[in-house]
């Protein structure tokens, strides 16, 4: 008797202990809440100068977020800002969240709809077709823009990234997604730094003519990052005719379209090339490589698939 009474009153310890713990946790995880809550609001108003040059001051954490444009919506879920997105371009697919958020246009955006969704910030791009007069309408409702700056290097996306983060007061997740992106990119640049060098020919349209990534842009970053030297020397997105194309002859062609491949790979004109011959052809996703966001290691990891395929093939 003595022991079943004992093993009871354990019992009904154990139970009040329990009970214990779970008030202190809750008030642990309270105190935690309101702590977060104290710190985004500590830093605010944020003031910070965009792509125009406009100084943009955002006095506390936004609640409704317009994206017009994809790069800008994959930072701002991934700084788990889910929420507070209510408007997104027509062009978004990633994450899948994006489904279920209210399409504002793509190459030309709808005012009403934007205006409608009462956003207390809108992030657009430097290299989005918007129009300073969407601009001016949006400011003229009360409406704040901030216009991302077209981000050609990583460490200009990293800024980016930490810019939008301190605009929505997401700094910490800002930072941990930098070191994350960081991270991946040293891990790839390990793996391949003993590989021969290579030249590559990034191909991003075909019709009606050759289009090409050269200098000065994020995917020609993308390439000197895994060692590989662009044979395009001319700066941005210049036109190549078919003979220029043959005696440039390099190492790799890069598509990130699969129609181009079919274009180059089955036409006879292209036959003498070591890329052609050797089968050195490759098709990379489209998004991950030319979106500036927290996806950019994933669009290295598949160009230096395609460029050094012993390598992965290990």
């Amino acid at each position: 008797m003595k022991k079943f009474w004992g093993l009871a009153g354990a019992a009904v310890l154990a139970l009040s202990l329990a009970a214990c713990g779970d008030e202190k946790q809750d008030s642990t995880t309270e105190k935690a809440t309101d702590t977060t809550t104290e710190d985004t609001a500590a830093a605010f108003p944020v003031t910070l100068k965009d792509a125009l040059g406009n100084e943009i001051t955002v006095e506390e954490a936004p609640e409704r977020i317009v994206s017009l444009t994809p790069s800008n919506t994959e930072i701002l879920f991934e700084l788990g800002l889910d929420e507070e997105i209510v408007g997104v371009n027509d062009n978004d697919n990633y994450p899948e969240q994006v489904a279920e958020k209210t399409r504002v246009g793509g190459i030309e955006y709808n005012l009403e709809t934007i205006v409608s969704l009462e956003p207390d910030l809108v992030f657009a791009h430097e290299s989005s077709m918007f129009s300073d007069e969407l601009i001016t309408q949006l400011e003229a409702a009360n409406i704040e823009v901030f216009v991302v700056d077209n981000a050609t290097t990583f460490e200009e996306t990293y800024e980016t990234i930490e810019e939008i983060g301190a605009l929505t007061g997401r700094t910490e997740q800002a930072e941990e997604i930098v070191e994350n992106i960081e991270t991946k990119l040293q891990a790839i640049q390990d793996k391949v730094k003993d590989a021969e060098p290579r030249t590559a020919f990034m191909i991003v349209g075909t019709t009606p003519d050759i289009y090409a990534v050269g200098q000065q842009t994020f995917m020609n970053e993308m390439l000197k990052v895994i060692n590989v030297e662009n044979i395009v020397q001319q700066e941005g997105w210049p036109m190549y005719s078919a003979e220029d194309l043959v005696a440039a002859n390099p190492n790799t062609l890069i598509f990130t379209y699969e129609e181009d491949v079919d274009v180059i790979k089955n036409n006879p004109a292209f036959s003498t090339m070591t890329a052609i011959k050797d089968d050195a052809i490759g098709l990379v996703d489209a998004d991950t490589t030319s979106r500036q966001g927290p996806r950019i290691a994933e669009g290295v990891e598949s160009i230096a698939k395609v460029i050094y395929p012993e390598v992965f093939a290990e």
